[in-house]
């Protein structure tokens, strides 16, 4: 029982956390990647990751973009993906960093947080759907950078009730 409401308990703080957008500034967006489709498309998650990027940086709201994901079982790297959709969409090439090393939330942190002095970023917003937020937020804080938020898109799908599940465990063991 006491299981079932520290899941309940810590599921409405991921949710109410995830959806919630201070509107805050940063120097850099870090949209974090998802499946490209056998064909070369990406995902409908993935695109409305991307677009809410491009709203924080048409917005002004952040001065660079890092796309961040790995080489997916399709043979695409997500990262230059992601690039190529945002620079379709008018974002300069010059503002987007690529991280095709960033195979998971954890490597996507680590290889950030490496650039972090060569791209000159103090602060951060991240970019991911509303269920995984919370924990890229605490992978950011727990390596001592504290200047983080976050934005998710309005974009929500039956599969998000397993990812919720999922988040409950990695939240705590990563």
């Amino acid at each position: 029982m006491l299981l079932l409401l520290w899941f309940i308990f810590h599921s409405i703080y991921i949710i109410t956390d995830g959806i919630s957008d201070e509107e805050k500034q940063a120097d850099l967006a870090v949209i974090l990647g998802n499946k490209v489709n056998e064909d070369g498309t990406l995902s409908i998650r993935l695109e409305k990751r991307l677009e809410s990027g491009i709203a924080l940086y048409k917005k002004r709201r952040v001065k660079k973009i890092l796309v961040s994901g790995g080489l997916g079982k399709e043979g695409f790297y997500e990262g230059n993906k992601m690039k190529d959709f945002l620079v379709s969409k008018g974002i300069p090439g010059s503002v987007i960093i690529v991280d095709n090393k960033g195979d998971n939330t954890r490597a996507t942190v680590e290889n950030t947080l490496r650039l972090q002095s060569k791209l000159h970023s103090n602060s951060v917003i991240v970019v991911s759907q509303y269920f995984h937020v919370t924990r890229t937020k605490k992978l950011f804080k727990d390596k001592g950078f504290n200047n983080v938020s976050s934005v998710s898109p309005d974009y929500f799908e039956w599969r998000d009730l397993y990812a919720l599940v999922r988040e409950f465990p990695a939240y705590y063991t990563q």
